[in-house]
């Protein structure tokens, strides 16, 4: 079986043309996914924002959406974690057949075991990667409520949106955080291998104890993380065909 993982697309981020583009190169990903039967990991970021309500949804992404309806239908449910920008979740992702996780997921793949999140962060202190507070604060369902009893639903989407272009434009590339973080976990887990999104840069760092990926930004470098028979590889989506990254970054570390 091969496994497919990327995150970070932003969807509703971009000028119109751009938005165009990138919509047509996950369709044709999805369509991939779809004739070859290849498992799907969404690992957050779908959405640059969608703060959906108990009686409304965003009106963003419908064809993405309907399309991955589609392979949830076909190929059995892709699975759905939600990123620091679209984890205001309220059903609709279930409703279209998604696997949807706020947190992490285990896996296991040829015996390896593997930790799939998005990279913000992890509630569970196990894992001593805390999330920043206001990205605590956000997640709260006190605060939820609380918002979206002051705030209407169009409303509420257009704060976030503009929350989410300045955090966006704001961040800058810092690898080290999560390229540490992982070195420290493998050591003191029994997992194989991890894989995230979030900070937007792809790369394979390999420790003596694991592996950590980052499928870097789907919408900057169309990169994502596939598993064959072969092992892992980052690649990149070029002219409608997946050929390996060669910007990866990748390094060994002992």
């Amino acid at each position: 079986m091969r496994y497919l993982f990327l995150s970070d697309i932003h969807l509703g981020a971009f000028s119109p043309a751009n938005e165009y583009e990138l919509q047509s190169d996950l369709l044709s990903i999805i369509d991939y996914c779809i004739s070859e039967s290849v498992k799907i990991y969404l690992l957050g970021d779908l959405f640059d924002y969608w703060m959906e309500y108990p009686d409304y949804v965003p009106p963003l992404g419908r064809a993405i959406l309907d399309r991955f309806e589609k392979y949830n239908t076909q190929c059995g449910s892709a699975t759905f974690i939600t990123g620091n920008h679209d984890f205001w979740d309220f059903g609709h992702f279930s409703e279209r057949g998604f696997e949807v996780e706020h947190e992490y997921l285990e896996i296991s793949i040829n015996g390896s075991r593997g930790l799939l999140f998005h990279g913000d962060g992890l509630s569970d202190p196990f894992f001593a990667l805390p999330r920043p507070l206001l990205n605590h604060l956000l997640r709260a369902p006190e605060f939820v409520k609380l918002f979206q009893s002051v705030f209407a639903a169009e409303t509420g989407n257009h704060l976030m949106k503009s929350f989410s272009d300045f955090t966006r434009n704001e961040r800058s590339a810092d690898t080290a955080k999560l390229s540490e973080w992982a070195d420290f976990f493998l050591k003191k887990s029994d997992f194989d291998f991890i894989i995230t999104g979030h900070d937007h840069v792809p790369r394979v760092e390999t420790y003596s104890s694991g592996n950590y990926i980052n499928t870097g930004a789907f919408f900057k470098y169309r990169t994502l993380a596939i598993y064959t028979e072969q092992g892992f590889e980052l690649v990149t989506l070029e002219n409608g065909t997946l050929r390996p990254f060669a910007g990866s970054t990748s390094s060994t570390r002992s």
